[in-house]
């Protein structure tokens, strides 16, 4: 544990250092939030959304990209560094192949989401440039998903999930088709729920530190360094993305830390403890999901409006109170779903 926690630290003083420099570059490159005409999956315009954070525009978007690069690199220089000092590494799985799922998973989903930014903030939109709809990219997260449920079951031998109280359930190739959607669900309901300053990812440090605590109490050091390296990096971008927040991680960030979260979750065979840990996006995903299926079957909206801290923010709450709340509730989550993965 010393060395995870120094790596952490270590992680948090690089970052600390590179996001100021990294803000300042995409003032220059001009990578910033623009106002726009919000849309939903339905391709409907969001009016509501565009009202309350018109404000923002000119925020700094793409500090996720920054987090995934340092990450990488970092993790490339120092996990040899620590099997060359002599500490001695534990794995549940074959070190490669989990490391090969950790980053594919973190870069593939961080590459459509770059994709995402450079056509919303630079007017590619309106221009058709490599014009993939919503579709087309929900289809490609689909394709990324399942490579890595695929990877997950024939690579690793994963093909069940952990029930509290039941023990082990045996899903064979079901498995595939169950990881692929649970990795897409959560690349979505991190996406939407990245919508208040520091929202996502408060909420995202607090399930990191309970899965944390469990890749430690199972010796897996090769998740245990990935996590800590990631912690450090969330807690020092986390300090320039709180109200009033100087960056945003973009879709970069978004689909890529959703989708990884989802696959730590699956490394350690703890589904319902990822439901319940990660279940303010759950629920996120849910209202909007619930909203969706009300205009498209019903002919009308069934909230006024959604997801869930959008709903709030309409009802007059501020966007720090949502928010500091927000993870007071997410920490009870965590406890509780650490409690259920422990038993």
């Amino acid at each position: 544990m010393v060395l995870f926690l120094g790596l952490l630290i270590f992680s948090f003083i690089i970052h600390s250092v590179l996001v100021v420099p990294f803000i300042d570059l995409l003032y220059k490159l001009k990578f910033l939030r623009r106002e726009q005409k919000t849309r939903d999956f339905l391709g409907k315009v969001t009016p509501i959304f565009n009202k309350l954070h018109k404000h923002k525009a000119g925020t700094p978007v793409g500090g996720g990209l920054l987090i995934i690069f340092t990450v990488a690199l970092l993790y490339a220089i120092l996990f040899p560094l620590v099997k060359f000092l002599g500490i001695y590494i534990t794995a549940v799985y074959p070190i490669k192949d989990e490391l090969n799922i950790l980053f594919f998973s973190f870069i593939s989903f961080g590459l459509l989401g770059l994709y995402d930014d450079f056509k919303k903030f630079f007017g590619f939109e309106q221009s058709g440039f490599f014009g993939l709809r919503m579709r087309h990219k929900f289809l490609i997260q689909w394709i990324l998903a399942f490579i890595i449920a695929s990877l997950l079951y024939f690579n690793l031998g994963i093909n069940f999930v952990n029930i509290p109280f039941f023990g082990i359930v045996r899903l064979g190739w079901f498995y595939i088709p169950f990881a692929a959607f649970v990795i897409v669900a959560f690349a979505n309901a991190f996406n939407i729920t990245d919508g208040l300053d520091g929202l996502a990812c408060g909420l995202l440090m607090i399930c990191l530190f309970a899965f944390w605590i469990i890749s430690g109490s199972i010796l897996d050091t090769t998740l245990s360094v990935f996590l800590a390296l990631w912690i450090g990096g969330l807690m020092a971008f986390l300090y320039f993305n709180v109200y009033p927040a100087r960056i945003w991680l973009g879709d970069v960030g978004a689909l890529s830390f959703g989708a990884t979260l989802a696959v730590v979750g699956l490394l350690l065979g703890k589904i319902v403890g990822l439901v319940v840990i990660g279940g303010l996006f759950v629920v996120e995903v849910a209202s909007s999901l619930i909203q969706m299926l009300g205009k498209k079957f019903l002919g009308r909206k069934i909230f006024p409006v959604a997801p869930l801290h959008l709903w709030l923010q309409y009802r007059g709450w501020e966007e720090p109170k949502i928010v500091f709340r927000a993870w007071l509730a997410g920490i009870m989550l965590a406890i509780f779903g650490l409690w259920l993965a422990m038993i």
